[in-house]
């Protein structure tokens, strides 16, 4: 039972019944209900009219098709013959027909009554959610073969699978429905055989198998079950489902946990009784959270940040909405964790949804875009539409709406507000309008100050609105509703501020109601509760919480007080017992409590962290993972058993930017962003060096141990490289700075320590995007001198992104290099020469992390595998790399902006860190699925023709084959008058003229590289860019031309010149091909068609900040 029937809300004062009668009066539209199974009834009784008009619009178009037969007559006995679909078919009659919308109808309400007459049903399985149950779910069947017939029949299944008719309903139902009633009851009383021989004699034989027939045929040709997991189900079955699902991974990486929580978004109670169930949001994923059990289930969907959800009543349904390109609102079913429907683009002309709010029966959803021009929509989600119900566009006076919430008792009814402007809505759904009332309110509507509005609900008494602000204050609004009339419509409602009432001195950011009391949160974080009248009641303010986000009370009922109870008294005059409903508390400092009210016993659930985390690393031998935020927390976890251990906050202005545990794991190196570096104790966070070292200026973006922990190297933002050393001082052994370098030009990318083959002695490099790579003589730098060893260029058009050490598969060491261009270099190790360039990744932006994956056994030193992470992803690459594409696997984990990432100590989990979404995501690696995909993708050259445009069979293979085979022609000479000899292979020097000729024109640097190459296919394949030329690559690279060269340039562009045809200055007056040009070319030419459509680049998102 949903919190509205199980805590009606009524007038408290001593003359409550005489203002309930007042109200009711004065608008009977809106009435209070005082009686939760009457509220029930009503519930009922309003959707079985409704779905009683939906049949009646069925039959009236069967009785057009079909004629005048009898529906009544046959909807009467179809009713009492429940069951007689099983024993026909047991009698093995069959027989071929058409099946009316009025017949659809018919066999709904005859399976209706065979399910309520099944076991599973009868047995219990929803003993606390079926009976007047309010979120009434229809669920679609998404299938383009199945026609509107089967979508009006599933909705009353499904419905009728969720609520189970009790008596009391039955009796305020339709007349259709009561004899079904009487058939249960009589079928209780009759053998099976005597109520068999009635049901024959009641009606024809063949019209119920006819339509049980047909409904089979559809559910099977639609691939559904007689009974939905969704509608089946009970609310344990999520977590059940969770600890059965033992089965092999289907995707390489798998999202194991996350840590930390979105702060900023709502935390809700879901479910007490047994198990303490919380929902919250985390970067992009919606996180059902088990707390005793200590499990995640997570709700995957959004590609973009979550920026909303919202629950049901009775915390059956969860609606989340995202922010970002492609936005999605999507309907959770939290007992199954499935997604029951999907609005896809909510959102066009915006960027996504500001705030969404759902009925208290889960039937309309509401939203409101997040645009400069702001929408109001209102979704009939159960019906699976694609379109709102009802729109309306908000003028940019108004402010940017960031709340909004229903009427709990007026689906008809809402209330928004921004800082600065309270919104009422009503909507007309029979209209398909949608008023709305904005009064503007400033200082001199009361002669006082306001204060800038936070969230706004519906009094208790529903003739008002309050509105609080960051001011302690509340503004009560009155809403003045016009009387209803069936003749004449006499105006839309509207609402008047009435009254200022100063509550507190603490600005108040959470306004909600529960059972008969309101109840807010403030910036000091005290919980105030209050009545109808806005006297105080109770308020909880020893807590010593941080500034209230969220308050969120459990479904549950108080239970009532006992001798053992121990509820603090409230403080009125009598002093009655103050009894509350369990709460969750949500604070602004990322911390989550419970409170249980009897006995006033607080829990801290979890702190996380409140501001970015940029830093993770994981124990080189433990299953420990140490976070690192800008707030100034370092927290260690155990990611095997997902325990927190042990934490540390540093002082206000230290956030840590960079960590990093030494070889043997005993030290943990933490950089901060105001150039602070600590050594620190990695079982305790304690410092072990005495003091910190503070030699840098900026943040410090790396840190890096020597492989025998002698040395530690730091850079940071200013391009800076620092050393440090241990040395025994007075028979202890301590660090101490050694020197700094400022080495590089532009952004520090790859800090890393080696070693020499020959002497296992350390040694250092570092990478930056001036697409230097510096090698440091740690032998030969003294204190204050830090000795620069080599200094190579690694590209020349594209800048590096990061290095990583290439794992021993070949005799030779490697330096693997990624860069800006999306390609992968292998650098030798002593000469620093390239030694071959592939193709990497390519998942929407370069690589920008990359770490080895370790193995703990020697079979599996032969299969080793790279991790990235890019701007959003992360992923997976098969090594060695050889540019296949099926090698390579990734998904988005932090649409935001990835911050950071670390691999477990036995390579069977990668971290990410999230930085401003404020969490940290574990993936499970199952290599074994790419390794599926790989062998699937084919072998030799096959993986690499889907790059090629069109495939093998396309227009540019056929033309790069022709030019293979005429580079054979002039290698023999054209003149030759020997017989040809076709080969497999052409001369290396003739490469470099096949990639030309082919649109690729290398430096001389690069035809050098490729001349150990002899296949044209794996030449050009790594030399192309994956999505095509970008205009980044030519701007600023332009030469002026005169008119003669450009008219030349598009008509090679658009091969209007003759083979073998050539500019010569003589023949620039032929007017020829002027014509055709002006024939090819567009009346207008923007400089995005010359770019795009002519020259064939591709305008990249991120263009604009390459390099930097």
């Amino acid at each position: 039972m949903s919190d509205a029937e199980e805590a009606p809300r009524e007038a408290t004062g001593e003359n409550g019944e005489t203002e309930m009668k007042e109200e009711e009066e004065a608008n009977p539209n809106y009435k209070e209900v005082e009686d939760p199974q009457q509220e029930s009834k009503d519930d009922t009784l309003a959707w079985r009219e409704s779905q009683e008009e939906e049949r009646k619009t069925g039959e009236e178009e069967g009785e057009e098709e079909e004629g005048k037969e009898d529906k009544k007559i046959v909807m009467e006995e179809t009713e009492e013959k429940a069951g007689e679909a099983q024993e026909k078919e047991a009698s093995g009659i069959q027989e071929e027909t058409t099946v009316e919308p009025q017949e659809v109808t018919e066999s709904t309400s005859r399976l209706e009554a065979q399910i309520t007459d099944s076991h599973s049903i009868t047995s219990g399985i929803f003993p606390k959610t079926q009976r007047g149950s309010k979120s009434k779910l229809s669920l679609q069947l998404d299938d383009a073969e199945t026609d509107e017939l089967l979508r009006d029949l599933s909705t009353q299944l499904e419905f009728l699978d969720l609520d189970q008719i009790s008596p009391e309903e039955q009796q305020i139902s339709s007349p259709e429905r009561q004899p079904s009633g009487e058939l249960e009851e009589k079928t209780d009383r009759m053998p099976q055989d005597e109520l068999g021989r009635e049901r024959r004699d009641l009606e024809p034989e063949n019209r119920e198998e006819r339509q049980e027939r047909r409904l089979s045929d559809i559910q099977s040709k639609a691939g559904i079950s007689r009974e939905s997991l969704v509608s089946s189900t009970t609310e344990d079955i999520l977590f059940q489902k969770d600890e059965k699902d033992k089965s092999a991974p289907v995707y390489p990486l798998t999202m194991t946990w996350s840590f930390g929580w979105n702060s900023s978004l709502p935390v809700y109670y879901i479910r007490e009784e047994k198990q303490r169930v919380l929902l919250y949001v985390c970067a992009h994923t919606a996180i059902i959270y088990n707390v005793f059990r200590n499990n995640q289930y997570h709700l995957q969907g959004h590609a973009n940040i979550i920026s909303c959800l919202c629950i049901s009543e009775d915390r059956r349904w969860i609606a989340t909405a995202d922010k970002g390109p492609d936005c999605l609102v999507i309907i959770w079913d939290s007992f199954t964790g499935i997604p029951v429907h999907t609005i896809f683009d909510s959102c066009p002309e915006g960027n996504g949804i500001r705030a969404m709010a759902m009925t208290h029966d889960a039937k309309y959803l509401a939203t409101i875009s997040d645009a400069e021009v702001q929408k109001v929509c209102i979704w009939k989600w159960t019906l699976a539409v694609e379109t709102p119900a009802c729109t309306l566009e908000l003028p940019t006076e108004y402010g940017v709406q960031n709340y909004i919430t229903f009427n709990p008792t007026n689906n008809k009814e809402l209330v928004s507000n921004s800082k600065t402007r309270a919104i009422y809505y009503a909507w007309y759904e029979e209209r398909d309008t949608l008023a709305h009332s904005a009064p503007l309110l400033t200082e001199k509507t009361f002669n006082k100050l306001v204060g800038k509005f936070s969230q706004s609900i519906f009094h208790l008494n529903l003739t008002q609105i309050l509105s609080a602000t960051m001011e302690g204050k509340l503004v009560v609004w009155d809403i003045h509703r016009p009387p209803s009339s069936a003749s004449t419509f006499l105006g839309f409602p509207y609402i008047k501020p009435c009254k200022l009432v100063h509550l507190q001195k603490e600005g108040i950011t959470v306004l909600t109601t529960i059972d008969s009391y309101i109840v807010t949160g403030d910036i000091k974080g005290n919980i105030k509760f209050y009545d109808h009248t806005l006297s105080i009641v109770n308020w909880y303010s020893h807590l010593k919480l941080g500034a209230i986000r969220t308050l969120s009370f459990s479904k549950t009922p108080a239970t009532p007080p006992t001798e053992k109870s121990n509820y603090p008294p409230d403080c009125t005059l009598k002093g009655d017992l103050f009894v509350l409903r369990n709460f969750i508390i949500g604070t602004s400092d990322a911390a989550v409590y419970h409170l249980t009210t009897d006995g006033t016993k607080l829990e801290k659930l979890f702190v996380e962290p409140k501001d970015a985390i940029c830093a993770i690393s994981c124990h080189p031998y433990q299953p420990l993972i140490a976070i690192g935020s800008i707030c100034g927390m370092i927290k260690v976890w155990n990611y095997e058993n997902k325990q927190y251990l042990f934490s540390r906050v540093f002082e206000k202005g230290l956030g840590v930017q960079s960590l990093t545990y030494n070889p043997e794991g005993a030290l943990l190196g933490a950089g901060f962003t105001e150039g602070t570096v600590y050594i620190l104790d990695a079982m305790s966070l304690e410092n072990e060096s005495p003091e910190p070292f503070k030699y840098s200026r900026t943040s410090v973006t790396h840190i890096s141990f020597s492989h025998d922990s002698q040395y530690m190297a730091t850079a940071d933002r200013s391009f800076t490289v620092a050393v440090y050393m241990l040395v025994v001082r007075n028979g202890q052994r301590v660090w101490q700075y050694l020197a700094r370098l400022r080495s590089h030009r532009k952004s520090i990318r790859s800090l890393l320590f080696g070693v020499y083959l020959d002497s296992n002695e350390p040694r250092l490099l570092s990478l930056g995007t001036d697409r230097l790579l510096i090698e440091y003589d740690l032998l030969r730098s003294y204190k204050d001198h830090l000795e620069v060893l080599d200094i190579h260029h690694t590209d020349q058009g594209c800048y590096p992104t990061c290095m990583v050490w290439y794992p021993p598969l070949t005799r030779e060491l490697f330096l693997l290099i990624c860069n800006s261009g999306y390609k992968v270099k292998l650098f030798n190790a002593t000469t620093k020469m390239c030694r071959k360039t592939l193709l990497g990744p390519a998942y929407g932006s370069p690589i920008e992390q990359t770490q080895v994956l370790p193995v703990r056994s020697m079979a599996e030193l032969q299969k080793r595998c790279l991790v990235f992470i890019n701007r959003d992803k992360v992923g997976l690459q098969i090594l060695p790399v050889d540019g296949n594409p099926h090698k390579t696997s990734a998904i988005v984990c932090h649409p935001n902006g990835v911050a950071g990432m670390a691999v477990s100590y036995d390579g069977h989990y990668a971290f990410t860190a999230g930085g401003h979404d404020r969490s940290v995501v574990q993936w499970k690696i199952t290599l074994s699925v790419l390794e599926a995909a790989v062998s699937l993708g084919g072998e030799d050259l096959t993986p690499f023709y889907g790059l090629l445009s069109g495939g093998r069979e396309g227009k540019f293979y056929r033309e790069l084959e022709d030019y293979f085979y005429y580079s054979q022609l002039r290698s023999q000479g054209i003149d030759t008058m020997e017989t040809r000899k076709v080969s497999e292979h052409i001369c290396l020097s003739e490469l470099p003229f096949v990639m030309r000729a082919i649109g690729f024109y290398p430096s001389e640097e690069k035809v050098g590289r490729t001349k150990t190459r002899s296949n044209p296919v794996e030449t050009y394949v790594p030399s192309k860019c994956p999505h095509g030329g970008r205009l980044a690559n030519v701007d600023g690279m332009s030469e002026h031309m005169t008119e003669e060269e450009m008219l030349d340039c598009f008509a090679s562009l658009f091969g209007l010149n003759p083979e073998g045809w050539k500019s010569e200055p003589a023949t620039s007056s032929v007017k020829g091909s002027e014509i055709c040009l002006e024939e090819e070319l567009p009346d207008e030419i923007t400089a995005e068609i010359f770019a795009t459509k002519i020259l064939g680049l591709t305008i990249s998102e991120d263009s604009g900040q390459d390099g930097q």
